[in-house]
């Protein structure tokens, strides 16, 4: 029985292109390259390559042209810190590389700091009120000024105290002091973090929807409908839209309206329901309804996406008065609240 030839370029998909270039390179140019993969990559293309039968000498000629082409088209190689890093440790020892490391990423590569400013303030104060008031002042002083200052919230009166007192006197912290407290925030914390706090995809995606224009959230929502339409109505259902202010009591619109930027007010209730505009007004002195109405009119057109942005400044800041327990969103009844 004769073997299958491939031939037909064009049938070739792009693991089965690296395939036969792996192959074509012979065993010490590929085992490089190797090397340079992760265990996904590698397990992918070993699979493919065992799969490939025989490939014409043509079909790997053009392949070769090809790639020849495109590279000197383009003149692009993708490197990465990853990549870098990786090639570094093939001939440098571990604690050499990051040293290197450290000083080409900057800043930006202490990524700690950068996971640590994403925990909700909450779980962080839990945390952080179990240790020592010095090491608290250093954490802080690492993160952003607004975060600290919600963390600093939540801790007893008397402990965050102890950490202000600590933070005024607090001098430049040694590099060793700094890199120990980061250590233990990666082993401690984040790990306990990382198991503890696996997400519900619906929810994350619910959120991210929440924070895209209307347009491209009824395009997304479309055609996510179209593909699984038990999962779109279920994120339709977590997320928290600006109608949905509609849910407030008439404490929770008077806590908003104190806070809210009276500029972004108007333009968010231009794209309003009647019933959400209603609202609003109702909870407004006669005076301050009637200069509102006023400036509304006043602004005369407005674009889409300027109303987009104040409706979702709006939103955000009903769900961080929530979470500072000085309004409740509901949906009804005690039971149906919703508590960020």
């Amino acid at each position: 029985m004769a073997l299958k030839v491939r031939e037909d370029y064009r049938t070739l998909t792009g693991p089965e292109k690296a395939a036969i270039m792996m192959l074509a390179l012979g065993e010490e140019h590929a085992s490089r390259l190797f090397s340079l993969m992760d265990d996904e990559e590698i397990k992918e293309l070993s699979q493919v390559m065992a799969n490939l039968g025989t490939v014409s000498a043509n079909l790997i000629e053009r392949l070769f042209v090809e790639f020849a082409e495109q590279m000197s088209a383009t003149g692009s190689l993708v490197g990465s810190f990853d990549s870098t890093e990786r090639l570094l440790l093939k001939t440098l020892p571990k604690d050499k590389v990051d040293q290197i490391m450290e000083e080409i990423r900057g800043p930006a590569g202490r990524t700690m700091w950068d996971k640590l400013a994403n925990v909700n303030e909450s779980v962080l104060s839990n945390y952080l009120k179990n240790e020592y008031p010095q090491t608290v002042a250093v954490v802080l002083s690492k993160i952003r000024p607004e975060h600290a200052g919600r963390v600093l919230t939540q801790l007893p009166e008397s402990f965050a105290m102890e950490v202000i007192m600590r933070m005024l006197r607090m001098e430049a912290v040694q590099k060793e002091v700094l890199d120990d407290v980061e250590r233990t925030l990666r082993t401690e914390f984040m790990t306990n973090l990382a198991r503890t706090s696996r997400r519900d995809s619906h929810e994350m995606l619910a959120e991210i929807f929440n924070g895209l224009d209307r347009t491209t959230e009824h395009r997304f929502m479309a055609a996510l409908e179209e593909r699984n339409r038990d999962s779109a109505e279920r994120i339709k259902s977590l997320m928290f839209t600006f109608e949905d202010l509609s849910k407030l009591d008439p404490s929770g619109v008077q806590t908003l309206l104190r806070t809210v930027d009276k500029q972004k007010l108007g333009t968010a209730l231009k794209g309003a329901s009647e019933t959400l505009k209603d609202l609003f007004f109702s909870n407004m002195s006669e005076r301050a309804a009637k200069i509102l109405r006023e400036d509304m009119a006043a602004m005369g057109p407005v674009r889409v996406r300027d109303v987009d942005e104040a409706q979702m400044y709006m939103v955000q800041l009903a769900k961080d008065l929530a979470a500072r327990g000085e309004l409740v969103i509901s949906e009804g009844s005690g039971e149906n609240e919703l508590i960020y």
